[in-house]
């Protein structure tokens, strides 16, 4: 691993406030390739014991269901579309504009589906369902502590891996609004692994959720938070000596993009969300996992999977959020 000093030390050294608001960084930097199963990697073969079952999820799974259409009902559906379109030609333009009564007809044709497919006339309803048979997880990431100093680790190990259900789940336990794969974090002492599994893959999942095999060449930055989590005055402060220096202290200084361990969060689709532990503690990034590049995933509309963990206790569940 080696060190880079980007921007953001730059700005601790002429603005010492900033020092106690920054944090360590790893970016981990995929690049396509084949890794080993003792390499750190994306998507790459894992470090796992024959005799340890491998995860699988039983969590419901987000299924779109698909309901043709009756022929009445088809009809009906297109007559409405005809009144308002022969409406908005009389009127020169504007608005197409539904009466209630043609609202009342196309919801009940409707009856609580989300979308209406008008090629194959089919309505889709979002259901929750558990899966048929337990769904094998994947391989998402593999890390060693030695090469990623920002990593926390239980006592005593020095690998964390990281598996997910490779289809969409909603409302998991303990992480309302989420919507996303099903994760699980495993930590293990590489040394006491022999003979390595060759895990069972799933029937079904969503391409996006499937990572290319891609090693990993991890460098340490300085990462500095969001504005929303600096104090006010502060906030003033980075963007004047930022632009000075012709930058954007959002785009260039703060929650560094990419694949990383560790740093700040940026919240750029909501205002700031505190995370918190069910202990209390205010809970801190460990993981971020973006989309596109060389893994070619892509998570909540190509935005980034973010992983808390508590700081005072590892084994309290770890919490979701996606950018």
């Amino acid at each position: 691993m080696t060190t880079e000093n980007l921007a953001p030390q730059a700005l601790i050294d002429n603005v010492s406030a900033f020092a106690a608001h920054a944090r360590t960084a790893t970016l981990l930097r995929p690049t396509a390739g084949d890794p080993g199963p003792r390499d750190n990697s994306v998507g790459g073969p894992l470090l796992w014991p024959t005799d340890e079952p491998w995860p699988v999820c039983q969590a419901p799974h987000v299924v779109r269901k698909h309901e043709k259409l009756s022929d009445r009902d088809r009809e009906l559906w297109e007559e409405v579309d005809r009144e308002m379109k022969a409406r908005r030609q009389a009127r020169g333009g504007g608005p197409y504009v539904l009466t209630e009564e043609e609202v009342e007809t196309q919801s009940r044709i409707m009856d609580g589906a989300g979308v209406l497919d008008r090629i194959t006339w089919e309505r889709i309803r979002t259901v929750h369902e558990p899966p048929a048979a337990p769904v094998p997880m994947v391989p998402v990431l593999q890390l060693h502590a030695r090469d990623v100093p920002d990593l926390p680790m239980p006592d005593g190990t020095d690998r964390l891996q990281m598996l997910w259900c490779p289809v969409d789940h909603a409302e998991l336990p303990g992480l309302p609004h989420y919507w996303g794969p099903n994760i699980a974090l495993r930590h293990r002492v590489a040394e006491t692994v022999g003979a390595i599994l060759d895990p069972p893959r799933p029937d079904q999942a969503r391409d996006a959720y499937l990572p290319q095999p891609c090693v990993l060449d991890p460098v340490r930055v300085v990462d500095l938070p969001d504005q929303d989590e600096l104090p006010e005055d502060l906030v003033d402060t980075a963007d004047a000596w930022a632009e000075d220096r012709g930058v954007e202290y959002a785009r260039l200084l703060a929650c560094l993009p990419g694949w990383k361990v560790g740093g700040w969060p940026s919240w750029h689709l909501t205002d700031l969300v505190p995370i918190d532990c069910h202990c209390g503690v205010r809970m801190r990034l460990m993981l971020t996992l973006d989309s596109g590049q060389d893994p070619d995933l892509n998570v909540g509309r190509f935005g980034e999977l973010r992983v808390f963990a508590c700081p005072a206790d590892l084994s309290h569940p770890f919490r979701l959020n996606i950018q």
